[in-house]
């Protein structure tokens, strides 16, 4: 069956969808449970075609996502994910304590990468923000890729006990992620930014 051309379309569909305004109304808002490191919101809302309706979310402020490079590999982080019931390889990444937002990404991103393994870098570059999980979730994520780095003494958080901090070859990285080991959608999507970066492809963009 021979493939459709797109460009041959009379009525293209752009891939950004621009809108003016929300497509669904905010009518009320209430807090339905909250802890110190998340917030769940009720909101009653209107479609567009005039009907009603509930929609829950967690609100949780952004967090910041460390790609450390060196040597021709990355250094991951593995620990025990509570939700899922298993440990996890990652890259590095965090929140500030408690619902703090933070007003400087890349200093979190900083703080993030040295507490967790220790290290240091002597350049963050900004790769793109992403939301983790939109239709659930206010919370999104910046995704920074460290170079020169500087091995030090890690400052793990009490939740953090059972952390452990790796180095893995390109490849095998590129492995974990292929064969299901690596699952966190987070750290996926930021390898997905740093190969185009790296490809040039989002070259020019913010």
């Amino acid at each position: 069956m021979p493939r459709r051309d797109p460009s041959s379309d009379e009525e293209s569909v752009s891939p950004v969808r621009e809108t003016s305004g929300p497509v669904i109304e905010q009518l009320s808002t209430r807090v339905a449970y909250q802890t110190r490191y998340l917030r769940m919101n009720e909101d009653q809302i209107r479609r567009p075609d005039g009907s009603g309706g509930i929609y829950s979310y967690v609100d949780k402020p952004d967090f910041a996502l460390v790609i450390a490079a060196e040597n021709g590999g990355f250094h991951l982080v593995e620990q025990y994910r509570y939700p899922v019931r298993q440990r996890s390889w990652e890259f590095p990444q965090g929140t500030l304590p408690g619902m703090a937002a933070a007003d400087d990404p890349e200093y979190l991103a900083r703080e993030e990468l040295r507490q967790e393994t220790g290290i240091t870098a002597r350049q963050m570059r900004h790769l793109g923000h992403l939301h983790c999980a939109a239709g659930l979730s206010s919370q999104g994520f910046d995704v920074f890729l460290a170079t020169g780095l500087t091995p030090g003494p890690a400052e793990l958080e009490v939740e953090e006990q059972d952390l452990v901090h790796r180095w893995f070859p390109r490849a095998e990285v590129e492995d974990m992620i292929g064969t299901g080991i690596v699952t966190d959608d987070s750290s996926v999507a930021a390898y997905t930014l740093f190969l185009l970066n790296e490809s040039g492809a989002t070259a020019g963009r913010r």
